[in-house]
């Protein structure tokens, strides 16, 4: 077979398929119904989100700061404390990072 006056390769066909797959995505962007389902596992991640969110999260942050912070100690270094407080910030925040990430929309044009 041809395509634009050169042979079509056997090896060719997995970046002819990736060309085809994108094209199909920016020629069809209504059809992306991307965080509309999944509600039979909704209670769960209320669950989990409530508890990181909630006090048990403040506890897990505080906990990784205490290590965080004994570890830089024990090392003689601030990196210790640097990763527990990044640690517990992360665990903190990341529940409304991931909801703005899952549930952010682009207008249709």
């Amino acid at each position: 077979m041809h395509v634009f006056g050169t042979p079509l390769r056997a090896h060719h066909l997995p970046l002819a398929a990736a060309v085809a797959v994108v094209s199909l995505a920016v020629l069809a962007p209504e059809t992306a119904l991307a965080g509309t389902a999944g509600t039979e596992f909704q209670a769960t991640y209320d669950l989990l989100t409530g508890w990181l969110t909630g006090v048990l999260g403040r506890i897990i942050a505080i906990a990784f700061i205490i290590v965080g912070l004994v570890a830089g100690v024990m090392r003689q270094s601030i990196m210790g404390f640097v990763v527990g407080l990044a640690a517990g910030l992360g665990v903190f925040v990341a529940p409304n990072i991931i909801d703005s990430i899952v549930t952010a929309t682009l207008p249709v044009l």
